[in-house]
């Protein structure tokens, strides 16, 4: 398999790791960039990412330790204001602490594997896992409606969230139950699957939800290639199933730090 084919098959998971960490698709996406043209000009750091995952992400964190990447200036709008507020919000927490809790939560490395990403001893990823979930979780409380079609699913995540300290609203099945309990109870956070009971669709749900503002989404789903594209714009927040409680703790923490939500475009 070629060096092209074996980045291609961990793009999309490292565009999610990168937008998780910056708060921003565009930000996160140009670090992508940055690294990606940085193996183009050396042969040496080719060699390291060719089929090693954990070498990949650690060019990419030198990267986005050592690197100021200018992004092209936009116009003002609704997802550069929340872009901004989320960036101000990051300086209050240290990265590292953040980049733990990323790397071994969602995107599943061990702490040897992470503590050679973050050049750091082994011995140090679990406190520094703690301390990000510390500062995080000062998050207050917030309302959740949860999508999911699976009664089992659908109460493991109610007991989650409630353990969290955040309240749930109301557990959906369906798209028109999604969208009925939202007008209802605007939620502050929403927890979906992407295929429901009737056969109608997750990602349908939270496109018409977000017509009526902006809201943090996560999916939770057996199914992210639907979503893990690389070519569309995607969802900040992706939770593939089976899921371990840990992760979907660390990803709800994730989504209400950063506070906003990218719509996704029609599918």
């Amino acid at each position: 398999m070629s060096l092209s084919d074996q980045i291609s098959i961990q793009l999309p998971y490292l565009r999610r790791y990168a937008r998780a960490l910056t708060g921003s698709q565009t930000s996160g996406d140009a670090y992508v960039r940055a690294t990606l043209e940085a193996a183009l000009t050396d042969r040496d750091l080719r060699a390291a990412i060719s089929g090693n995952r954990t070498a990949l992400y650690g060019a990419f964190t030198r990267i986005w330790e050592s690197s100021h990447i200018d992004e092209p200036s936009m116009e003002l709008a609704t997802e550069d204001m929340h872009e901004h507020a989320a960036l101000t919000r990051l300086a209050a927490v240290t990265p590292v602490h953040r980049q733990a809790l990323l790397l071994t939560t969602v995107e599943d490395f061990s702490n040897t594997e992470t503590a050679e990403i973050l050049g750091l001893a082994s011995g140090e990823v679990d406190a520094l896992v703690t301390q990000a979930v510390c500062e995080i979780d000062s998050e207050s409380a917030t309302d959740v409606l949860i999508i999911e079609d699976e009664p089992l699913i659908s109460m493991q995540l109610e007991r989650l969230v409630l353990d969290l300290g955040h309240n749930v609203v109301g557990m959906a099945a369906t798209h028109s139950q999604a969208v009925s309990m939202y007008k209802q109870h605007r939620a502050g956070l929403v927890l979906a699957d992407i295929q429901l009971a009737d056969g109608s669709s997750g990602i349908d749900a939270v496109e018409e939800l977000l017509t009526f503002g902006d809201v943090p989404v996560i999916f939770i789903t057996a199914y992210p290639e639907r979503l893990l594209t690389g070519e569309r714009p995607e969802p900040t927040y992706l939770v593939t199933k089976p899921f371990s409680e840990a992760t979907v703790r660390a990803a709800i923490s994730q989504a209400l730090f950063f506070g906003s939500s990218r719509p996704l475009e029609a599918r």
